[in-house]
């Protein structure tokens, strides 16, 4: 979305009259928008595309193993065995059917008749009500938007990682090229032009959805309001506002 030009259609009027608006400015003064977003983890495939779009829109390198996104694969065996793994953030999907266990103990191999169930789960930063990363941050280079965004001023960023520490969700991480705190920021850039998130756009499935959670005709609105959906670590009383549809109660 560039900068709009507002005029009568069919009206004569010189250019000085013609009103230039900055999208960001009039989202930024609109107290109605309080931006949401909902993962359905009954769609998701872990394919991973996701993981891709959201590292190439934002500059974070294929070869680290951190990511503002990830996708994690959970298993449980019939015979009460659980494991959870995401290699490399799932960027390219999961192409092994063994369990990554991590770079020290190698694969787990898992008899597909003992798979009792098995499911994906996307996650990114929660954009919380109440942060605390935002109250641990020591120069105020980590802040919330009138919007409802968490964002991290680059500038202003010291990397004492106190940010870092503070997020329940694990969702932040140091950016290894910039050497400061990093994290997903519902793509900002993107949605205040009145675009979709990359992750958004890119999942061929729809399982990943934004909304504005103050517009009640909103249809992502109306499922978070009305349906049974859940968050990550209520417990924490952070108010997350990533939503996700079938989260089971295991996934932390």
């Amino acid at each position: 979305m560039k900068s709009t030009i507002f005029a009568i259609a069919g009206a004569s009027l010189p250019l000085s009259a013609l009103e230039f608006v900055d999208p960001k400015e009039v989202l930024a003064a609109n107290t109605d928008i309080h931006w949401a977003f909902l993962i359905d983890t009954y769609k998701c495939v872990g394919c991973g595309f996701c993981v891709t779009a959201c590292k190439t829109e934002n500059d974070i390198p294929f070869e680290a193993n951190v990511s503002r996104t990830w996708v994690e694969r959970y298993v449980y065996t019939k015979d009460d065995r659980r494991y959870v793994d995401s290699p490399q953030a799932a960027q390219y999907g999961f192409t092994e059917a063994r369990i990554d266990l991590g770079e020290h103990f190698g694969f787990k191999e898992i008899d597909p008749d003992n798979v009792g169930k098995a499911f994906f789960v996307p996650k990114l930063c929660n954009h919380c009500e109440t942060p605390p990363c935002t109250q641990v941050c020591p120069v105020g280079a980590t802040y919330k938007t009138d919007d409802g965004v968490v964002l991290v001023d680059r500038s202003w960023c010291i990397g004492c990682g106190y940010c870092i520490m503070a997020c329940p969700f694990g969702a932040r991480f140091f950016h290894p090229t910039e050497h400061v705190a990093d994290k997903c920021t519902f793509c900002y850039h993107r949605i205040t032009k009145g675009l979709e998130t990359a992750c958004v756009n890119a999942c061929p499935f729809g399982a990943r959805k934004m909304c504005n959670i103050r517009d009640i005709n909103d249809p992502i609105t109306k499922i978070i309001l009305n349906d049974r959906v859940g968050v990550l670590k209520d417990e924490f009383g952070t108010r997350p506002q990533a939503f996700y549809i079938g989260l089971a109660s295991e996934v932390r």
